[in-house]
């Protein structure tokens, strides 16, 4: 093959012809073409595409899809940093303009903060409240968290708020609401046949100021369910109905039989 090549290169160029009969008997000839045009039939894939990227790859060898991703997007971005100090400032400003009772949750969505780390900060300042002795403490009440006056000090809020005007419940309306708070879910009729008398107007003035609510019908009767409401546990402080006091020292002794007479 390289005899051939010098023969038809004495007929075409003689300087080509010497250069080729000084090349060793059993080299190969060069194809020129490659080496001056990559991207010619002579020239490879790699060289005309450039370098592979670079894969992250398994024990098997195989490229992982994480990645794959991380080359796509980049590394996951952390949520910002928050220092005590500033956590701490941070829900104390919100629990100023709040008018319910927030769940930790809630707040460590708003900080982008764990939760965890949320609830921790909470009972902190609430600690720290009591023990500096504030008139108003952070509690938690109806499943979230908010500022409250301290009950000692009741009697001068009460006398700020009021300014001489009376807003309380009536004593029927007390009577009533106790009724629903301990015996829910229940009907009008077994209001009424607790306290023995009727009760439906005072059920309509509970349930306009948003102490209780409906809950259903009873299945025997078809009758209307009540019973207390977030507002209710907000007003008395508690996080649950389960944490209000025992009703057995307030009952008469004879209440046996007053229950055997409802029956």
């Amino acid at each position: 093959m390289a005899a051939d090549a010098v023969g038809q290169a004495e007929e075409q160029d003689p300087e080509l012809a010497a250069e080729l009969s000084e090349a060793p008997a059993d080299a190969d000839l060069v194809d020129l073409t490659s080496e001056a045009d990559p991207g010619s039939e002579g020239g490879s894939a790699a060289d005309v595409a450039g370098p592979a990227p670079v894969r992250v790859s398994d024990a098997d060898g195989e490229p992982t899809a994480a990645a794959d991703q991380a080359a796509l997007t980049g590394p996951d971005e952390d949520p910002p940093t928050i220092d005590e100090d500033e956590l701490r400032a941070a829900l104390e400003a919100i629990m100023l303009v709040v008018d319910e009772p927030v769940q930790e949750i809630v707040l460590a969505q708003v900080l982008e903060q764990p939760t965890d780390r949320v609830t921790a900060a909470l009972e902190a300042i609430s600690a720290g409240y009591t023990e500096q002795g504030h008139g108003f403490e952070l509690r938690r009440a109806a499943g979230g968290w908010r500022l409250y006056t301290r009950p000692r000090y009741a009697a001068y809020v009460e006398r700020f708020v009021l300014d001489g005007q009376s807003v309380r419940l009536t004593q029927a309306a007390l009577e009533t609401l106790a009724v629903i708070a301990y015996k829910q879910p229940v009907t009008r009729a077994r209001i009424s046949a607790i306290r023995g008398v009727n009760c439906d107007g005072v059920v309509r003035t509970l349930t306009s100021r948003g102490l209780i609510e409906e809950t259903g019908t009873e299945p025997e009767t078809g009758a209307y369910l009540y019973r207390t409401t977030t507002l209710f546990l907000e007003k008395l402080g508690l996080d649950t109905v389960d944490q209000l006091p025992d009703l057995a020292p307030f009952l008469p002794d004879d209440v046996d039989e007053v229950a055997d007479g409802e029956r």
